[in-house]
């Protein structure tokens, strides 16, 4: 028992008792990591497609969309946290703000890339089926690019798991919570456990999303097939 209790004395990378002791701060913290990327990416997703649908529009409305939504995605995260600090205040609004205006980069392409991908033909059949502007981006358009979508969902829910320990600066980084003050206190034990969380989080979030899309586009699994 002894030689167990020992690890957190000496200070050990891997230390059972640290998380059995801290098992109800790592459950609070992977809790409000949770919540925060998915919030996130949720108001992310809406914001990004009627983005996309406006810089579907035209070169005047495209250059302008897909310029600010590349420059937000090249401001670092400290920076941005702190510039959205005077409007929100020390808040979880803070990091979803942020999280949000980097997602838009990767969700706006996608989104972009999903409707241009849509064949010709099968625009035209709706149209001349009599399907107007509204229905056809509902029924058949953005059924078609669900793949894209839903790949872009992917790649900026994985990020956003990543980014949200950044959080921590406003105290609402969910592991980052833990992850900072441990790497300044050297506390070994705590600093592996919330990063192996935060990397778990990340490949649970991706297999489940990779389930919800191949549940909901089976016919690109029947064109793998043929």
């Amino acid at each position: 028992m002894a030689g167990h209790s020992s690890c957190l004395v000496a200070n050990d990378w891997f230390c059972w008792e640290y998380v059995t002791s801290r098992s109800q701060e790592l459950t609070d913290a992977t809790v409000q990591h949770v919540w925060i990327t998915a919030v996130s990416v949720v108001i992310g997703i809406l914001v990004a497609v009627p983005l996309a649908l406006l810089a579907r529009r035209g070169r005047r409305w495209a250059g302008p969309v897909l310029a600010l939504t590349t420059l937000l995605y090249t401001v670092p995260s400290l920076a941005m946290f702190s510039l959205l600090l005077p409007v929100f205040g020390l808040s979880a609004a803070v990091v979803v703000t942020g999280l949000v205006l980097y997602s838009l980069t990767i969700l706006v392409r996608n989104v972009l890339a999903g409707l241009d991908a849509v064949p010709q033909e099968v625009k035209e059949a709706a149209r001349g089926m009599g399907y107007g502007p509204a229905r056809m981006l509902w029924q058949v358009e953005l059924p078609l690019a669900l793949p894209a979508l839903l790949a872009g969902i992917r790649i900026a829910t994985v990020s956003t798991v990543a980014l949200t320990t950044v959080g921590a600066i406003v105290g609402k980084g969910g592991l980052g919570n833990l992850i900072a003050p441990a790497v300044t206190s050297s506390f070994k034990a705590q600093v592996l456990t919330a990063s192996v969380l935060c990397v778990l989080l990340a490949l649970v979030a991706d297999m489940a999303l990779l389930g919800v899309q191949r549940l909901l586009t089976p016919w690109t699994r029947a064109a793998k097939g043929a």
